[in-house]
């Protein structure tokens, strides 16, 4: 049987990338998943297509988690469609580099209205349909700790869901709800091809200081996750979960 055999997932920002990597590979596991997206339709659907075509289940489901009302719609979604709700994984999350001179009030309230206010809308939205032994799982980064120059909203941002884990491994504690966080390096998505990242003097420089000597992929962060919504992460909560090839 597939470890996550019956089980209920929503993964947020979804369509694409790392997000679009945990929500396949949570179904070939066995969940039923709530595949979320802000804006690309098209690219949710994609990934339903490629779930179902495999013989899992999905559900593609707009909404921006920054809003409440749309939060509780796609924790909603789980429930109207499966059943209930087991796993979920706050995976929306946005980016933007400048230095300290660039910043302005709407780069920051939209970094800390996805990453954080996100994350804490739809965890609210969840609380009463986590099932006893359900697992959230926060994506953070490894950005928290290395703190490139350049960063310091999104490194605000995503230190703030480092914080945030280890709180809600607390609060949820009574209710054997396990909370951790993933926190990947560098992976070669749309958005970082996108940005340039990939293939320029910042990939070339994480991976000269990453041991393993490549940037990640999503099926690296993916294979992490799926342990964390499994029984086989039981003992694990509050964790921050670094998947970055040792950098």
């Amino acid at each position: 049987m597939s470890r996550l055999t019956g089980k209920v997932a929503v993964v947020t920002g979804a369509s694409k990338g790392i997000g679009a990597g945990i929500a396949k590979a949570l179904a070939a596991e066995g969940a039923s998943v709530v595949v979320n997206y802000a804006s690309s339709k098209a690219g949710a659907d994609a990934v339903v297509g490629a779930i179902t075509k495999s013989g899992g289940k999905a559900v593609a489901v707009g909404g921006d988690v920054s809003k409440s009302a749309d939060a509780q719609g796609i924790i909603d979604a789980a429930i109207k469609n499966y059943g209930g709700l087991d796993i979920l994984v706050n995976n929306s999350g946005v980016y933007e580099f400048g230095p300290v001179e660039s910043i302005t009030e709407a780069q920051f309230h939209r970094m800390f209205d996805i990453n954080v206010l996100g994350l804490l809308l739809t965890t609210q939205a969840a609380m009463k349909h986590l099932k006893e032994g359900g697992s959230i799982i926060n994506i953070g980064s490894t950005i928290s700790r290395v703190k490139p120059a350049g960063t310091a909203v999104y490194t605000a941002s995503k230190g703030a869901v480092d914080a945030i884990t280890g709180v809600f491994a607390k609060e949820f504690a009574a209710k054997k709800i396990r909370v951790n966080s993933i926190n990947p390096g560098l992976v070669e998505t749309e958005g970082t091809h996108s940005a340039g990242f990939v293939g320029s003097e910042m990939e070339k420089g994480f991976v000269a200081q990453t041991p393993l000597g490549r940037i990640g992929q999503p099926s690296d962060i993916a294979s992490v996750a799926v342990f964390l919504a499994s029984n086989e992460s039981g003992w694990l909560t509050g964790e921050l979960q670094y998947a970055s090839g040792g950098l």
